[in-house]
């Protein structure tokens, strides 16, 4: 039961990622954009303030594809050294974001990630 729901955990940690991909690239425009990042429309429409938010975005979604290939196409023996890896990549980000961005991180991707890399140690 355990491993199942530190599964479930994992990939909606993937997800998570994949989701920040996308608003960060494609949606750092708008009115959430705005409220998630502590940020006017003014500077968030600023061509570089575009570019490194895409490129930030990006990043994110390297992270959520290898979370969810690390736990369903790698090997059973290289599931865990993956998981660990990428899920310890998300924890890292959300405690400096935490403390660069805002506190609010730490809830929103760190706790997933946290309760995940728990999880991933707690089972194996």
């Amino acid at each position: 039961m355990l491993n199942l729901i530190s599964d479930i955990f994992v990939v909606l940690v993937g997800i998570e990622a994949l989701f920040i991909m996308g608003f960060e690239m494609f949606g750092s425009q708008s009115k959430a954009a705005q409220k998630a990042f502590n940020a006017s429309a003014s500077y968030l429409a600023i061509p570089e303030t575009k570019a490194s938010m895409a490129n930030q975005g990006l990043y994110n979604g390297f992270i959520g594809v290898g979370i969810l290939v690390g736990r369903f196409l790698f090997p059973a023996n290289a599931v865990y050294p993956i998981l660990l890896l990428f899920i310890g990549f998300v924890v890292v980000a959300a405690i400096f974001g935490a403390i660069t961005v805002s506190r609010r991180i730490l809830l929103t991707q760190g706790a997933p990630a946290i309760i995940s890399l728990i999880l991933l140690l707690l089972t194996h």
